[in-house]
């Protein structure tokens, strides 16, 4: 009985871990040449400190790390070179006051670590990372009248 038990556990999870593609770390030289010149061109001189690949829904997406002046900017393209999305880190000041005050409320007293002005499909948004005052991490989305962005 113990056996059968496992078994009709253990099949359905491994079809589910089957779908999933998780990131497979990548060197430039190694991408499609449409993507190889995309990133070259939108990493704007910024170093490189990771591509990855993910398959998800059979779509395969480049994810490229950068850091520039100290300040990370990342930016995902789709297997033909196209830019899907660009996080960039921000200085607090220079967002919408109401986002920034949605911010400012959320992190209360907690420690903010970063800000991130996030672009994708003709949509903006502001994404803080932040420490509460117990030590827990925490990331949430704000859009510029200060409104929280659902997962």
């Amino acid at each position: 009985m113990m056996k059968f038990m496992t078994m009709k556990y253990v099949l359905p999870t491994l079809l589910l871990l089957s779908t999933l593609s998780p990131a497979k770390s990548l060197k430039l030289s190694s991408l499609p040449p449409a993507v190889r010149q995309a990133v070259t061109e939108n990493a704007k001189g910024a170093e490189i400190k990771a591509i990855t690949s993910e398959k998800e829904k059979g779509v395969t997406e480049y994810e490229v790390e950068t850091m520039l002046n100290g300040k990370h900017r990342d930016f995902n393209l789709d297997s033909q070179g196209k830019l899907v999305s660009v996080e960039e880190e921000v200085a607090l000041d220079s967002i919408p006051a109401a986002a920034r005050t949605a911010i400012e409320k959320k992190v209360a007293s907690g420690k903010l670590e970063r800000v991130e002005l996030i672009t994708a499909r003709s949509k903006t948004t502001w994404e803080a990372s932040f420490t509460t005052a117990k030590g827990k991490k925490q990331e949430f989305q704000v859009t510029a009248d200060g409104s929280a962005v659902k997962d």
